[in-house]
């Protein structure tokens, strides 16, 4: 009986730390905060772009990964492509901005 409890014990514990493993960062990975941070600075960046009245920014992709903003799609001009990446950067917790439009 007290080698079925302590089995049971043991396989509790190897659950338990399988399962806070799990949570933690990996490599190349964000944590649960991390992502709702990113989520909120895209947002944010999103709606930086779309107030400003010279950018089509239904044509520009923004994703970002542990406060590092990517930007993707197609612009007319270089010009444009300086001024989203010059918005990303002043949004609030933009560590930096990785300019990948195209200009066509």
């Amino acid at each position: 009986m007290k080698m079925s409890s302590t089995i049971r014990t043991l396989m509790l514990a190897t659950a338990l730390i399988g399962t806070v493993a799990g949570c933690a960062a990996i490599r190349g990975q964000e944590t649960a905060g991390e992502y709702i941070d990113d989520a909120s600075i895209t947002a944010r960046v999103n709606s930086a772009l779309l107030g400003e009245p010279n950018l089509k920014s239904g044509a520009i992709g923004v994703e970002t990964m542990q406060n590092v903003v990517q930007l993707s799609g197609f612009v007319e001009s270089q010009q444009t492509r300086s001024r989203a990446g010059e918005i990303a950067r002043s949004v609030q917790g933009v560590r930096g901005v990785r300019n990948d439009l195209i200009v066509r």
